[in-house]
């Protein structure tokens, strides 16, 4: 067995501060590691979302009374949070969105204006569902045309094929940070700065990187930074749009409605400045102060031996899953996070994630939303273990041991 502990911060201290963590299910004690779906939320999040309905529910931005302007300030404090998190250079950069496919699809919509027919947009093979609909929906209402970096069997991007498919004609480059399915890491600065060298920006989808390791905007030079809430232990409903202020200013608005006008009259209509042109409506106030909040958690950890533990998670669950008949790993790229997809041959990822369920042990099975990587590797599915900082080597254990004992019953 590993050792329980291997970094400085005490993951059991950790652990207490996550409510949802200490119960038990089917009379078992929980073992949670489906964190690549939603991330379990600190007691400071929940009391953070309680104190605004419970003491300052209001509307924001609009109102000149105490209440309106305590929300106002503390959603704009979880914005200023955000920015300095992302090191973003400005405060109007941060946009509110309702999490990471609003993000994506904001993009494709307000910077797809500025397209033309015949211009080109780069996805790569392992994106999520929310990071190609909206490009291929983009490409039928302006006549653009989509093209696709391939992979190679470890699950890691061909970077020369890569700089094959770009051209002049490429207006945008969407990519994910981490694929959410293989764990692979990709070189995303290097991604951006080819995309570049052609003239084109550059989206990145961080859903499943900004809760794993450090995030730096301006490092990497993107155009645009996704992420959503509820998976970097905030809010559903709420995530981040990061985008350069010179390509937003250009980009018409998403969504028209109260907060992102200037001055509306039934002849013309001017719009709002950054970041409120974005932001039509009211918004989840509660969300993106817990947001904040949950921002404000992270930066009390170290982000490096967060992102170590939880490849030694990884690495451990990998080499003691293989130990089992008949186990293959789906993504196997050399630089990879804490995600674990695998399959057993002869038995369907479903029963196996149903028979983990009864002992406990939250797994995500399926294809993720991510269907072109399984038509890849000629599978139905996955059963995926995404691990966070809260988990423990001896739930790594309790799941090799259930995987086992899964095996042994359906054989």
């Amino acid at each position: 067995m590993a050792e329980e502990k291997t970094i400085a911060f005490d993951v059991e201290s950790i652990r207490e501060q996550f409510p949802t963590l200490s119960q038990q299910v089917y009379g078992k004690d929980l073992v949670y590691l489906d964190n690549g779906a939603t991330s379990q939320k600190p007691k400071v999040v929940i009391d953070a979302i309680g104190h605004y309905y419970t003491l300052e529910n209001s509307n924001i931005h609009r109102g000149v009374h105490f209440l309106s302007q305590q929300a106002t300030e503390h959603y704009e404090h979880a914005r200023k949070v955000i920015q300095q998190y992302i090191n973003a250079p400005l405060e109007e950069e941060v946009l509110f969105t309702s999490g990471t496919t609003a993000g994506i699809n904001l993009v494709a919509f307000s910077y797809g204006e500025l397209l033309s027919e015949g211009d080109e947009i780069i996805i790569s093979a392992m994106e999520h569902h929310s990071n190609i609909v909206p490009w291929q929906i983009l490409c039928e209402r302006k006549g653009c045309i989509l093209k696709v970096i391939p992979m190679n069997e470890h699950g890691e991007l061909m970077m020369d094929a890569y700089s094959n498919l770009l051209s002049h004609r490429t207006k945008l480059v969407a990519v994910t940070h981490i694929s959410n399915t293989l764990g692979t890491i990709n070189p995303v600065k290097e991604i951006t700065r080819m995309a570049h060298e052609q003239g084109a920006v550059v989206l990145i989808d961080g859903a499943q990187s900004i809760q794993h390791m450090t995030v730096d905007v301006q490092e990497l030079d993107c155009d645009f930074y996704a992420f959503s809430g509820h998976k970097v232990f905030g809010p559903t409903g709420v995530g981040i749009l990061y985008g350069k202020k010179a390509i937003l200013d250009k980009m018409p608005p998403y969504q028209g409605g109260g907060d992102m006008i200037e001055k509306v009259t039934f002849e013309k209509t001017t719009y709002n400045g950054l970041p409120h042109k974005f932001e039509a409506g009211t918004p989840n106030i509660s969300g993106g102060i817990g947001l904040g909040v949950a921002f404000e958690f992270l930066s009390g950890l170290d982000m490096d031996e967060v992102e170590h533990y939880e490849k030694e998670l990884a690495t451990y669950a990998e080499k003691e899953l293989l130990k089992l008949d008949g186990m293959r790993l789906i993504g196997t790229a050399k630089e990879k996070t804490s995600v674990v997809s695998f399959i057993v041959e002869g038995l369907h990822p479903f029963d196996i994630g149903t028979l983990l369920d009864k002992q406990g042990i939250a797994v995500r099975t399926g294809h993720h939303c991510t269907q072109p990587v399984m038509d890849f590797f000629k599978i139905p599915g996955t059963v995926r273990a995404s691990f966070a900082f809260y988990n423990t080597m001896a739930e790594v254990d309790i799941l090799v041991k259930g995987v086992e004992r899964s095996i042994n019953m359906l054989r």
